[in-house]
């Protein structure tokens, strides 16, 4: 039964192994074809970027939504306006990534439990609409702080 397994492995091995280098090939060597030919699929390479410019732009459309409909951010001093991000007192570690709680340091965490912004670091399975509404504020107010600030 062994012997068998070991043939279906070596089998595949060989399948991906060549289709690796058949797929090799036909990008590395060109093809013989006609100048014609190779015009009209330049001409066909064209149009596809008009269509990935729209998507950008709807991606950037989404983006100035969000940005209209999220909530304003703290005032900040000119020297910082280049500057966003938590910095942790103890390490001098600066964080520019904490939106998502799930995924927020933990120092974070219990940098909001010790400010008394939140009663407690919460568990993912915790994590309700309200609770998340109080977080996001909460970490609005931590960045206000002077001794978070980045």
């Amino acid at each position: 039964m062994t012997e068998l397994v070991y043939v279906f492995i070596a089998i595949f091995v060989a399948y991906v192994i060549y289709g690796v280098v058949s797929d090799k090939k036909s990008t590395t060597t060109p093809s013989p074809v006609n100048p014609a030919k190779s015009e009209k699929s330049v001409v066909a390479a064209k149009p596809a970027r008009p269509r990935s410019a729209s998507k950008t732009k709807k991606v950037a459309d989404v983006k100035t939504v969000a940005a209209v409909a999220s909530p304003p951010e703290p005032a900040t001093t000119p020297q910082d306006a280049g500057k966003r991000g938590l910095k942790d007192p103890k390490t001098g570690e600066v964080t520019t990534v904490y939106s998502n709680y799930r995924f927020t340091k933990r120092w974070i965490k219990e940098a909001l439990v010790a400010e008394k912004l939140l009663e407690k670091i919460y568990k993912n399975d915790e994590l309700t609409a309200d609770i998340e509404a109080n977080i996001k504020s909460a970490v609005i107010k931590l960045e206000a702080i002077d001794k978070y600030r980045a």
